[in-house]
């Protein structure tokens, strides 16, 4: 896949090697959170930093981003910032991308629900322990923002999914999305059997990754993190926000023509 090439991005056999290859990702994300404490004071709005509004979290997505778009970060087609009225202005030469996505698909961002799942939802089931861990609320921090960008990052990949299909069958979609037939959309979509693999991938994935090798055959072995807990986020949360930003893409596409 290279971004430079639009046809290597749309290609939907790529796209499926990307998401493969980012569920790794997410696991090992997810695995490293674990051996931390659920610490609720890194998520509490104006706890710990002087002057600003928002949590603990909240200030380390805010500067990391601040520093990331100064190396063009969110200039790439598949980053989507948690704070985008606040990047600044690459300090290094802008890359001329060709057009990909829809020009409006930047606009498309379900970062706040991300976010807000993955506090209320997640981090309690993957962490060792509930409760504070003091001396490690900067680790936590770290290593929260490490997933909350690898599920965005994820789940935003949707629009390349969403516009490959389009281009696939536009007379199909040019027909329901001027009907507003979002029912025949979303099921043009789906695919169950795909998504029972993933969920079924996932599983195996988490627990080959979450256990010390050398307890492979030990009838005592305990994985860092359960495999159905990361096996369901996929299915609550990261499945469905993928569909909604799929659905939001597609509604819209008509707007631009390309």
């Amino acid at each position: 896949m290279d971004f430079m090439k639009p046809d290597t991005v749309l290609d939907l056999n790529n796209i499926r090697q990307a998401l493969i290859r980012m569920e790794e990702t997410i696991v090992f994300a997810l695995i490293e959170r674990s051996q931390f404490y659920s610490s609720p004071s890194v998520y509490e709005p104006k706890k710990f930093i002087p002057n600003f509004e928002g949590s603990m979290l909240d200030w380390f997505l805010l500067q990391l981003e601040k520093i990331h778009s100064q190396v063009r970060r969110y200039e790439a087609p598949d980053e989507s910032p948690f704070f985008p009225d606040d990047i600044l202005p690459t300090i290094l030469p802008s890359i001329n991308y060709p057009k990909i996505l829809a020009d409006y698909s930047n606009e498309i961002n379900v970062n706040d629900e991300i976010k807000k799942f993955y506090v209320h939802d997640i981090v309690p089931k993957i962490s060792c322990k509930l409760g504070e861990q003091q001396e490690n609320l900067g680790s936590v921090s770290t290593s929260d923002v490490e997933c909350l960008q690898t599920i965005s990052r994820r789940i935003h990949f949707g629009k390349f999914v969403a516009e490959s299909k389009f281009q696939n069958d536009k007379e199909n979609y040019i027909r329901m999305i001027k009907e507003k037939d979002v029912e025949g959309i979303e099921r043009s979509i789906t695919n169950k059997a795909v998504e029972d693999k993933i969920l079924e991938r996932l599983e195996i994935k988490a627990e080959s990754y979450g256990i010390d090798p050398s307890l492979k055959f030990s009838q005592n072995k305990q994985s860092k993190v359960d495999p159905k807990v990361i096996s369901q986020l996929y299915k609550d949360y990261i499945i469905p926000l993928t569909k909604k930003v799929e659905i939001d893409y597609l509604l819209r596409r008509l707007e631009d023509d390309f």
